[in-house]
């Protein structure tokens, strides 16, 4: 009887296959970090927090890039498996979104690396986006794998790419990727809402990915803001209303979906998280008082601690080799 392989882990194995939804960690790391850049200019903060977590968010992006990059190469049947997966395929959208994510971190330091970061990201997931867009409206899709995972694609890319383009200066570029973010996204999020509302629960594997549910509006927030200049409009704060109210019911059900114990799944919250707290700082520093200042302090630190025992529970998973079970 041929003995089955042990399971790689990243501490014993340099060869350890991993899955292209880790790259989810860097949008929460780099998102936790552009919270505290924020934030320290808003309440006099130590900078010295928002570049640590920066440093480490590129960090862990190269190791992950070379591990992946690495899987293309020893595990070629197991990317492809990924690539063609019906619902694990959208994660591949990740790679180049952290990308541009780490082209905002290095942004401060070096205009040159960040610029080149944001064009091989933002060409990256726009065609990953088209292409996978492409399959999509070919039809044949069955509707009980629906899940909030098909923003990846399209969504999550196209307001990165706003984001990044106008803070490297490229307003031009900027607006024609919002528009692309917002209208997917009110495409997909019927066809979202429909499955969960009217089809079985989802199993409890996929329940963590309901966390990317709250992204597109806060992310969109972000986007609008670094578009328009002056007061925050009334529109960017309708996204950041929509972006409460996800956040809620995601709060309403958290009994049920913690009931699989904790895998790295669970970064799929980590981006709305992040980009919940930094659209209401964003909105503190565009001139908003009142309530938003206080639900900018309440959001701040909410997502410190929640991203921050995320990343806890990652170590551990990571020390006892359990992390790529």
């Amino acid at each position: 009887m041929r003995k089955s392989r042990p399971k790689p882990t990243l501490l014993k194995d340099y060869r350890a296959i991993i899955p292209a939804s880790f790259f989810g960690m860097i949008l929460g790391l780099a998102g936790l970090g552009s919270c505290w850049r924020v934030a320290a200019k808003l309440w006099h903060l130590p900078t010295w927090i928002s570049e640590a977590i920066m440093l480490l968010t590129i960090a862990i992006w190269l190791v992950l890039l070379l591990l992946y990059v690495g899987k293309w190469l020893w595990a070629r049947a197991d990317a492809l498996a990924e690539f063609e997966h019906p619902v694990l395929c959208c994660f591949i959208g990740l790679v180049p979104v952290s990308t541009m994510f780490v082209a905002l971190a290095i942004a401060p330091y070096s205009r040159a690396i960040a610029i080149t970061l944001f064009v091989v990201g933002a060409i990256g997931q726009l065609s990953f986006g088209v292409y996978r867009s492409g399959q999509l409206w070919m039809g044949g899709r069955k509707p009980e794998i629906i899940t909030p995972i098909l923003y990846l694609s399209t969504v999550a890319g196209s307001f990165v790419s706003a984001i990044v383009a106008s803070t490297l200066g490229y307003r031009e570029w900027a607006p024609l990727f919002f528009g692309g973010g917002l209208f997917s996204w009110l495409a997909l999020e019927s066809m979202i809402m429909q499955r969960l509302y009217l089809l079985e629960a989802l199993p409890k594997p996929l329940r963590p990915t309901l966390g990317i549910q709250l992204a597109p509006p806060v992310v969109g927030c972000v986007a609008y803001l670094s578009i328009t200049n002056g007061q925050p409009d009334a529109f960017a704060q309708f996204l950041f209303g929509y972006g409460l109210l996800q956040a809620l019911i995601l709060l309403r059900l958290l009994p049920w979906l913690f009931q699989q114990p904790f895998t790295a799944t669970y970064w799929a919250f980590t981006l709305g998280i992040a980009a919940l707290s930094l659209a209401s700082l964003r909105l503190v520093e565009r001139g908003m008082t009142g309530v938003m200042q206080e639900l900018a302090l309440l959001l701040f630190i909410g997502a410190n601690i929640a991203i921050g025992s995320i990343a806890l529970g990652t170590v551990r998973l990571l020390l006892r080799g359990k992390l790529l079970s």
